[in-house]
């Protein structure tokens, strides 16, 4: 058995014991076990969390960490740059004096400026457009007028012009040829080497991000210019690419070691929220759901996810202290037998199971008393004052009433009635009908009412009626003519993603992996802190202390944008197409994703949430207009005082959602997890109480509870409990007694091929044109073959005479070939 059931203590919300209760051990055994469990585990009596997940944190924390505690100096250099050029244009007059046109008239003037030959006065101006896109703190008094400018700007700057200028400034330096084999040279990168791209993309980031988010009180023109931008980033003008793809393919060049020098945490940044920004977030995704269905003339949801999320309570999590004793007894080399103990705690809305009658003894698990689980763990002198104690007193626990019915309306597949049906057949008449769902004769009436209300809870997805299409395009490509494909940003991205989509999303891993707090450090791992490492490294205790804060704030900002880019990607694709979907979700398992994202969570993940690893004073945009305190020891360790740390929680969310995205309805996947011994990981995670991340958790191990055999679900009785109250049932989904005829053995591989190989044939039919060139009619006369133009790139001449000799003078002619095509 993989994990025991944990038992021992209780915790608050047990009730008081009493008939059918067990005995509580007193204080004395207690504080010895929470003792031993705060030292491996972090301790578990945790209030619940507050957090409210989103498509963003805040407005501010989101600029804020844009920056990292070692470009604090930077600040005061871009508005040295700005004020020494805004003094010599206009003279006497602050920016916020200026009125529109003015302001207008000064923007084009410092654009201009970025157009000269002089590297050094390129950079200054591109300082000056910053100092304006962060808000020209120099004019200000407080954060709010900060934060108001700087929106201001944003959206002057673009309707300039910026963003076109600054594009066209990124290309230079991402084919900056010098700047890359410079670095390569050093043995160690800094922020020196990445000062003009880090520039450039902090201009790009804080136009992409204020014009982004909206407000009540923005004017028709700002909204308007929102709806232009969106569409300038998704689809582009000049460029056959969208902006999304340069970024990943800057990703992908840094991944491998052509250009170590990118400064990746903005690169991250930029790219989630350019697709965030283009693709939409969670609620667009939503409503684009919602209309998608109802063009398919599928039935609308039944309900609205988001919404049912948020009203959820979180459970309280179960103790740990049975599995901690057991390590201890066997290294101690105990060999005795220990009867089977059930979760001590994981009631459902702090009430006692819904299920169980207020008689003694109706639950025989709930009846056997937990000291004598104990027994064989303890030391015989703990165990005598264990049982010449009596039971401790609780404090008071707040009670909250138990929703009426499950939160979730339950779901059947074509597939599970058609299950069902073929299996009703063959017990009560002895042969099938196949597919058919309709014919219920020589059927007993029970069966009727089965089949009925399942196809009352019938669901059709969307992903559904996709596939179906699919087979028919298939089957039928001449009758069915070429399939109308809608110009979404979605499909463009896809289509400008494709062919190399695999090396992008090893790229995205590959810095996941070096940004994992579980990661230890090897020689062969990428650099992720090229844009935090300052040029001299800290040489008191103090400057230390900081720099690991920045270090650790630096990983945790990486996987944030990571995980939510990639959470982001799937949702869009599955909702464009099944297959585009399949397609990234393969890469990302081949890829290793599962393995990577357990390894993750094989962190004392209380102590992950709860990091404290910022510096509140050193913040943008208060350390813009505030005078910077002394730092000291204490202040560093004392972080800010939130109860949790906000990118955290949202990285651990949107990773769990990923698990659940790549392993849903794939068998091959769901042994992953099993094989990589994930159920003690998970469980694990159960401790944050916060409802959303607790839901996927349960989701993760419902799929896997089928495999895991009896004597874990057993163990795990309150764990079953809580899957069956807070995740959506499949009415004939055998999950909690792994009877379900996909849980037996069988040739995984061939799952993933032949979903590889669909997802190639829809590659290929709707992406690959040189294939549909199959059913044209074929040219046979010579002279109109040859005569035809062709376009050559144009340096084709000056390489022509080498093509020519490589290409024909040097092949031999097969003549015999020829015979074949006659």
């Amino acid at each position: 058995m993989e994990e025991a059931g944990a038992a021992g203590s209780a915790l608050p919300g047990d009730g008081a014991p009493g008939k059918g209760r067990p005995l509580q051990p007193p204080a004395k055994g207690r504080e010895l076990f929470r003792s031993q469990r705060k030292e491996s585990e972090g301790s578990v009596d945790c209030p619940s969390v507050e957090f409210e997940y989103g498509d963003a944190d805040g407005y501010t924390a989101e600029l804020s960490e844009l920056y990292s505690y070692t470009e604090e100096p930077e600040f005061t250099i871009n508005r040295k740059c700005f004020e020494e050029d805004f003094q010599t244009q206009v003279q006497g007059k602050r920016w916020p004096e200026l009125d529109q046109a003015q302001q207008k008239a000064y923007v084009m003037r410092l654009l201009d400026g970025l157009e000269v030959v002089d590297r050094d006065k390129r950079l200054k101006a591109a300082r000056a457009v910053l100092y304006l896109a962060q808000g020209v703190f120099g004019e200000c008094d407080m954060e709010a007028e900060v934060l108001h400018w700087s929106r201001h700007n944003n959206f002057l700057l673009y309707q300039m012009g910026t963003f076109s200028a600054f594009l066209e400034l990124l290309n230079m330096e991402i084919d900056n040829s010098q700047a890359c084999s410079s670095a390569l040279r050093k043995p160690a990168i800094s922020l020196a080497d990445s000062t003009e791209l880090r520039v450039l993309l902090s201009v790009l980031y804080l136009m992409v991000e204020n014009i982004r988010v909206e407000a009540e009180a923005d004017p028709p023109e700002w909204q308007s210019s929102r709806e232009t931008f969106r569409t300038e980033l998704s689809f582009p003008v000049h460029s056959e690419e969208p902006f999304a793809l340069l970024l990943f393919t800057m990703v992908a060049k840094f991944c491998s070691g052509h250009a170590p020098h990118f400064p990746m945490k903005k690169v991250l940044l930029l790219l989630w929220k350019v697709l965030l920004f283009t693709l939409g977030g969670f609620e667009a995704l939503q409503a684009m759901k919602m209309k998608k269905r109802e063009e398919l003339g599928l039935p609308p949801l039944p309900e609205d996810s988001i919404q049912v999320m948020r009203r959820m309570r979180a459970a309280s999590p179960p103790t740990y202290t049975i599995e901690l004793l057991d390590q201890q007894s066997s290294k101690r080399g105990h060999r005795s037998r220990r009867p089977l103990v059930k979760q001590d705690s994981l009631d459902i809305y702090n009430e006692r199971d819904p299920f169980k009658n207020d008689e003694a003894g109706v639950d025989e698990e709930e009846s056997d008393d937990v000291d004598s689980g104990i027994e064989g763990e303890l030391d015989l002198l703990e165990r005598d004052a264990i049982i010449q104690a009596g039971p401790a007193q609780r404090p008071p626990i707040e009670r909250v009433s138990f929703p009426k019915g499950l939160p979730w309306a339950p779901k059947v597949r074509q597939k599970d009635i058609e299950h069902f049906l073929e299996a009703s057949r063959n017990k009560f008449i002895g042969f099938t009908l196949g597919q058919d769902t309709d014919t219920l004769v020589g059927l007993p009436r029970p069966i009727h009412e089965s089949v009925k209300t399942l196809k009352q809870h019938k669901y059709v997805s969307i992903s559904d009626v996709q596939i179906k299409t699919e087979e028919e395009l298939e089957k039928c490509p001449m009758s069915l003519g070429e399939e109308e494909v809608q110009e979404t940003p979605c499909e463009m991205l896809y289509r400008a993603m494709l062919y190399n989509l695999p090396q992008y999303m090893i790229a995205l891993l590959k810095i996941l992996l070096a940004a994992a707090p579980t990661s230890k450090a090897k020689t062969d791992s990428i650099n992720i802190l090229a844009d935090v490492l300052p040029e001299e490294m800290p040489i008191t205790v103090l400057q230390s202390m900081k720099l690991g804060v920045d270090v650790n704030r630096h990983k945790e900002i990486i996987v944030k944008s990571i995980s939510a880019s990639l959470l982001l990607l799937l949702k869009h694709f599955k909702l464009n197409h099944i297959y585009q979907f399949e397609y990234l979700s393969q890469h990302l398992v081949f890829a290793n994703c599962i393995p990577l994202i357990l390894k993750f969570f094989n962190q004392n993940i209380m102590s992950y949430i709860t990091a404290k690893n910022s510096i509140s004073v050193l913040d943008y945009p208060h350390c813009t207009v505030h005078e910077l305190p002394e730092l000291t020891a204490e202040s560093l360790e004392a972080g800010d005082n939130h109860q949790f740390c906000w990118r955290n929680l949202f990285s651990c969310i949107n990773l769990l959602r990923l698990l659940n995205k790549l392993t849903k309805w794939k068998h091959s996947r769901t042994m992953m997890l099993v094989v990589f011994k994930s159920a003690p990981i998970l469980k694990r995670a159960l401790k944050v109480k916060q409802a959303m991340m607790q839901l996927y958790v349960l989701k993760l191990l419902k799929i896997q509870t089928k495999y895991l055999g009896r004597q874990w679900r057993k163990s795990n009785m309150k764990t079953m409990s809580a899957i069956y109250q807070k995740v959506r049932h499949r009415m004939n989904d055998d999950w909690a007694y792994g009877n379900d005829i996909d849980a037996r053995p069988w040739d995984f591989q061939a799952e993933e091929c032949t979903l590889r190989a669909n997802i190639d044939a829809f590659n290929s039919r709707r992406y690959d044109k040189s294939q549909d060139s199959e059913f044209a009619p074929v040219d046979n006369c010579l002279q109109s073959v040859l005569g035809q133009r062709l376009e050559l790139p144009e340096d084709f001449h000056y390489s022509y005479e080498l093509w020519l000799e490589r290409e024909v003078f040097s092949q031999p002619i097969r003549w015999e070939e020829l015979l074949h095509y006659q």
